[in-house]
């Protein structure tokens, strides 16, 4: 179940956020989740200051921490 009406889980591997009916990462393939998450990011630019530092290398929805 969602908290706070939240509509993701996050990859407790590489904090790429999903729907809660996925069984697996699309981003790193991990089966490890969590509804305990903070903070969003959007990568749409790979090559932006932003994904360089968070050294993300897939455009997509990521949670800045997972718990």
């Amino acid at each position: 179940m969602p908290r706070r009406g939240l509509m993701f889980k996050a990859c407790r591997k590489c904090h790429f956020l999903v729907d809660f009916d996925s069984p697996v990462c699309p981003n790193c393939g991990s089966k490890d989740f969590s509804d305990d998450w903070r903070g969003l990011v959007i990568i749409l630019d790979l090559s932006s200051e932003t994904a360089k530092i968070l050294e993300k290398v897939k455009p997509g929805k990521y949670a800045i921490e997972v718990y």
